[in-house]
């Protein structure tokens, strides 16, 4: 008997010490998998893979800066993605988001470099959202800062982010016409939908 109570003595004692050596290694474990969860992906890998899946799926991409906080930036996801609008987009679009301007505390949120691909194109003075249009070879078609004239293809203004109000409606309708395939009953549909953001 008192050889194998010596041998559980010496068996905890073990456990003892390799105890907080196994937790401490466990723990980093749980750190580098949880860090390699949350951290975003780079503006460049996110666009580089938008736009090999733009060129199998012979489409454009839609791409939009957003921040955790934008409430409109959420409004237009959920104008994106409703039912009256979500076939056209996800037909016609690859859509991807970067995210920029977090607030203090929250800037691990935000994508690496999607500030300089935003300031790259313009678009850092405007605000969010701010959506821009690219074909499948990177090459900007569009943009959300509203074109006058009547054709929507005089200089820049302001930024319309998420359309609401009849003229940013439609400059966004006259953008997707212009970068899609569309029906007009789609578009009409969408127009709809957008309009009710003003209210």
């Amino acid at each position: 008997m008192r050889p194998s109570f010596t041998l559980t003595l010496s068996s905890q004692f073990l456990f003892m010490k390799l105890k907080l050596p196994l937790f401490l290694l466990f723990s980093f474990f749980c750190l580098a998998v949880a860090n390699a969860q949350t951290s975003p992906r780079s503006a460049d890998e996110i666009m580089k893979d938008a736009f090999q899946q733009a060129a199998k799926e012979k489409k454009n991409v839609f791409l939009m800066f957003h921040a955790s906080w934008c409430a409109w930036c959420h409004k237009l996801d959920t104008t994106i993605y409703d039912p009256a609008c979500r076939t056209f987009f996800t037909d016609n679009y690859v859509i991807e988001h970067l995210t920029v301007y977090e607030t203090k505390g929250k800037e691990n949120l935000e994508n690496p470099g999607a500030l300089l691909l935003l300031t790259k194109y313009k678009g850092n003075d405007y605000g969010t959202p701010y959506w821009m249009i690219f074909d499948k070879d990177g090459n900007l078609l569009a943009d959300s800062r509203m074109r006058t004239g009547v054709d929507f293809d005089g200089p820049p203004g302001d930024n319309v982010g998420c359309p609401a109000m009849e003229e940013e409606v439609a400059y966004f309708i006259s953008v997707l016409k212009k970068t899609s395939s569309h029906h007009a009953d789609q578009l009409e549909a969408i127009r709809t939908r957008f309009r009710k953001n003003e209210h």
